[in-house]
């Protein structure tokens, strides 16, 4: 009746598929909080100078590009660590 207990470490592999994926969760936080930073800027034509509009739209899509591109590497070495059988996509099996 009773179960083996579980271990009080996670294995190696396990603990990196999770922080993987918890970093994974927070890249849309990161994103909102970049995308915002432009809103914070002066206009150009404030005084004392500021920040043209085509600066800002080269920095939106700069950011724009590199959140697709850290999407694109957290989803291929998560895809690589299921490939390799170093860890289920779903948790951990049956004990």
């Amino acid at each position: 009746m009773s179960r083996r207990p579980q271990p009080v470490f996670l294995e190696r592999q396990g603990y990196r598929r999770r922080r993987l994926a918890d970093a994974a969760r927070l890249l849309p936080i990161l994103g909102a909080a970049l995308l915002a930073v432009p809103l914070l800027w002066p206009r150009a034509d404030a005084p004392g100078g500021g920040v043209p509009m085509s600066t800002a739209f080269l920095y939106v899509f700069g950011v724009w590009a590199g959140l697709i591109a850290l999407a694109a590497g957290f989803g291929l070495r998560a895809r690589r660590r299921v490939g390799r059988g170093e860890d289920s996509p779903h948790g951990p099996g049956p004990a």
